[in-house]
């Protein structure tokens, strides 16, 4: 490819969009072409590692920043990441997807600003907002999609067959067979829907759906040795081209960015990493527990409660990301009850952002508690550990069958429903300790299960690993697409020379 030429890649302000969307920039930049991310400032400065260690390695990525809206929509200043909702207002989440749309105006600004027009606008699926610019400015436009095909196509043929119509209210948690599907999936409304598919959200539902229809083509980050048939159903349900293009993660490991870089990727560690990898390198294979919950996910503290006595009655070493640890009543049981010195021989707490992918990527490493954010899922799999799936919100319950069901490579907690569906006696505890406990047992086991639940995880971290290089699937359909939206942008710029913009 023309070294000039030129794509935009703009995703959600959210963790689990901005990580696989700058290593999809990695990707276009190392085919020759340059790639510019454009978020805003606190994301900048969340993610500028990434960027810089692309530009280390020879590469022609930048990042841009354009100013974001949030204070016009009563959003705090500095209030820039869907992580940060979790010390917000309750009532800040519709206020910052106003503010989100709001991004229009100065990413147009940004665009006309440049020397020369962007060849092509990669989007997230969240950024239905950037249709209408693209439109305006005669640009070629691909949507992003972060979550998983199997979720895509499930949650379009059940809008197509109606079925969201029919579960509300109490209906939501009522069990549906998936029509139209590649496998038999039997699931509820409250678990499977989409991104936008929330009271009050309605407008950018259409405006998302609408913004679908039109685009050039969708790329997404899976690969077709998991998921072939979901990626090909939905690009026939939709009539679009589809590119399974990933893991997005297995192809950025691989491309020489520096293990600093890869372990800060989307924030700074709040601890030492090499002092956990030393840590690690003292265990046995695949020994260790890694617990995560990202970035958006957060449990209640009577659950993490409940998780912590398990994790310490399943006897097994392990290293856990606990942001809830941070403050307030975690903080306060974990100091007071003694825990991290009854754990500290065979436990590592790091209260906030761990380095995740060099924990993934250690050979003592041999289980993942996940709260099956599909990007986590992809490192998952492309690391070769299986997972003890917690999932939480949005799609991430789709991961988990695809784990459990479709691979076989994971294992379940025990977790049906999201929180909000819960009753108040409750107080957010799903899974007891005695059932944490159990879970981490079958994860772990050394028995027959366990044998072949490893195995084919290393079967499919080789597959994937095999996708993202010369001649596999995943790198095939990287240059399928980048060729198509050059013609695609060939005809567009032809287009503004006889109709300027």
């Amino acid at each position: 490819m023309a070294a000039e030429f030129h794509f935009l890649v703009v995703p959600l302000i959210a963790q689990g969009h901005i990580i696989p969307m700058v290593e999809v920039a990695r990707l276009l930049a190392a085919r020759g072409a340059r790639a510019t991310v454009v978020t805003t400032p606190v994301n900048a400065a969340r993610n500028g590692a990434a960027v810089e260690a692309a530009r280390r390695d020879g590469l022609a990525v930048d990042l841009a920043e354009v100013a974001f809206p949030g204070p016009e929509f009563g959003v705090p200043e500095g209030l820039e990441n869907m992580d940060q909702l979790a010390d917000a207002d309750p009532g800040m989440y519709l206020p910052l997807q106003r503010a989100i749309w709001a991004m229009a105006p100065p990413l147009e600004r940004l665009v006309r600003a440049l020397p020369r027009r962007p060849d092509c606008l990669v989007a997230d699926y969240c950024n239905p907002w950037t249709a209408p610019v693209c439109d305006r400015l005669g640009i070629a436009r691909v949507v992003m999609h972060c979550p998983s095909a199997y979720f895509l196509l499930a949650t379009h043929n059940l809008s197509k067959h109606g079925v969201y119509g029919l579960a509300a209210g109490d209906g939501e948690l009522e069990p549906f067979v998936v029509p139209d599907f590649p496998v038999r999936a039997v699931v509820d409304t409250a678990t499977f829907r989409r991104f936008f598919q929330w009271p009050g959200l309605e407008e950018e539902e259409r405006d998302a759906v609408e913004a679908e229809r039109t685009a050039d083509g969708f790329v997404i980050n899976t690969f077709r040795d998991i998921e072939g048939a979901f990626v090909d159903g939905y690009a026939a349900a939709l009539g679009r081209r589809a590119w399974a293009i990933g893991p997005t993660c297995a192809a950025a490991a691989g491309g020489g960015t520096d293990a600093d870089a890869r372990a800060s990727r989307g924030n700074r560690a709040d601890v030492d990493a090499g002092r956990i990898l030393s840590w690690l390198d003292a265990r046995p294979p695949a020994s260790v527990l890694y617990i995560s919950f990202g970035s958006i996910s957060h449990l209640a503290a009577k659950q993490v409660i409940e998780l912590a006595r398990g994790i310490e009655a399943s006897g097994r070493p392990f290293v856990w990301a606990i942001k809830e640890a941070a403050a307030g009543a975690v903080r306060e049981w974990l100091d007071g009850e003694g825990y991290e010195e009854r754990v500290k021989d065979r436990g590592v707490l790091v209260r906030g952002w761990a380095p995740q992918v060099s924990i993934l990527s250690h050979p003592a490493t041999g289980g993942f508690l996940t709260h099956c954010g599909w990007n986590s899922t992809l490192e998952a799999i492309a690391h070769g550990v299986p997972a003890l799936t917690w999932p939480t919100i949005l799609d991430q319950f789709s991961s988990e069958r695809l784990l459990v069901d479709v691979l076989g490579v994971g294992v379940r907690s025990g977790v049906t429903a999201p929180p909000m569906y819960l009753p108040a006696e409750a107080e957010g505890v799903q899974v007891t300790a005695a059932g944490v406990e159990k879970a981490v047992a079958e994860l772990m086991d050394g028995g027959a299960d366990g044998a072949a639940r490893r195995a084919r995880a290393r079967e499919l971290a080789a597959t994937a690993r095999a996708a993202v290089e010369e001649g596999g699937s995943s790198h095939a359909d990287l240059t399928d697409m980048i060729r198509h939206v050059a013609e695609v942008a060939r005809t567009k710029r032809q287009e503004r020379e006889v109709r300027p913009t």
